[in-house]
């Protein structure tokens, strides 16, 4: 049997228009689960008029997800078997239009994942917190990209959730180990990211208007210009070829951060691996759960002085600093971080929640073994 899998993504990430002529598939890469056992359909973008537009964003604040996206793409939705989504804000809509749209045993299971929700949650008020937790009664899999993400869903929502695996697209960064590592004078450091997580403020203070380092930061984000130095060159690196230009410059990547619970600058992690570059991390958000101390120099949070010393560790161990690369990039290959692992273990928790509900199915209706039986609550590992 074909199972019907839909991809609910949000709206602009419809592979149908994402890099168009590059053939590049899904923007996340589960189209890797595609295969005669898994049949993958995806939401698509409306074409929309301008106060259309405007509508469906501002329904979007208030609600926290994109219901109009969401009920423009229900048909497909219900025809499938299970729905796959890539953070809460396409499952919590999900969820409310499967409460919606009838009895519970007829429709879909729903696979949620959650990225930010987690770490907002304390800073939701009661009527929001309320709400959400009706709807995540909905979701017949909890799943996130990070083990302490997983264990807050055991705090906040008494729900087990399976912790995956971000993966890399290896064909925009291929895997190269590098043979040897030089510091630059000033030493070169990429920091790229748009994550509201990102601490910009430390990184600066460590670094700016020092002339050891020249920094390119590269991010939508509105730098204060209290903050602005002279060897801090702000601007975003939008488009594949501008981020390779940018880490071909670069001596090491840095990822500087707030405290989190979601794995925040995991991206950045893995493409300084793939290219080979070391890096220096704020040690939080369970990105050791990726890369272990060998593959990264990991930093305190809040602290200038211990990301100024890790940098000038570097620069004064090269040969440290390019055993730590390649530990990185030999870790991302062992662990395979990559997009077509992140699809395949999409295909594992599946077939294992599919099987679930047919032995439930069985058990609870004798000689009926097709018939759905919804599980929530159960999850984990």
């Amino acid at each position: 049997m074909t199972t019907k899998v839909h991809v609910h993504l949000f709206y602009g990430a419809d592979p149908r228009f994402y890099r168009p002529g590059e053939n590049i598939g899904c923007l996340y890469g589960y189209h890797h689960a595609e295969s005669d056992e898994f049949k993958l359909s995806y939401s698509q973008d409306a074409k929309e008029s301008k106060p259309v537009r405007l509508v469906r964003r501002a329904l979007k604040t208030l609600l926290g997800f994109d219901l109009i996206h969401t009920m423009r793409n229900r048909d497909e939705m219900l025809r499938s078997d299970v729905i796959w989504t890539h953070t809460e804000q396409e499952w919590l809509s999900t969820a409310l239009m499967l409460m919606m749209s009838g009895k519970r045993d007829t429709q879909p299971l729903l696979l949620a994942q959650s990225v930010w929700l987690l770490d907002k949650w304390t800073e939701y008020g009661v009527l929001r917190r309320w709400f959400y937790r009706k709807l995540i009664q909905r979701a017949d899999l909890l799943t996130t990209l990070a083990r302490d993400n997983a264990e807050l869903c055991r705090t906040y929502f008494n729900r087990d959730a399976t912790p995956l695996f971000y993966g890399l697209n290896t064909r925009d960064f291929p895997v190269q180990s590098p043979k040897s590592w030089q510091p630059g004078t000033p030493l070169r450091i990429a920091a790229i990211g748009n994550d509201r997580d990102r601490d910009w403020e430390t990184l600066i203070k460590a670094v700016g208007n020092d002339p050891r380092f020249a920094v390119r930061l590269a991010t939508r984000r509105r730098i204060p210009r209290a903050l602005r130095s002279l060897n801090v060159q702000v601007a975003p690196a939008a488009g594949l070829k501008k981020q390779r230009e940018l880490y071909d410059w670069a001596d090491v990547g840095v990822v500087p951060l707030r405290p989190n619970s979601h794995a925040s600058g995991i991206t950045v992690m893995l493409e300084a691996a793939a290219v080979g570059k070391p890096m220096v991390v704020t040690n939080v958000g369970g990105l050791q759960y990726y890369f272990s101390a060998r593959a990264a120099t990991y930093v305190p949070p809040f602290d200038a002085d211990a990301l100024r010393e890790a940098f000038l560790g570097l620069i004064a161990s090269p040969d440290e600093a390019l055993q730590q690369a390649q530990a990185a990039s030999m870790e991302l290959v062992s662990r395979d971080h990559t997009t077509q692992h992140y699809a395949q273990q999409h295909v594992k928790i599946t077939r294992d929640l599919l099987r679930r509900q047919a032995q439930h199915a069985q058990g609870a209706r004798p000689g009926n073994a097709n018939a759905r039986v919804s599980t929530p609550g159960r999850g984990g590992m």
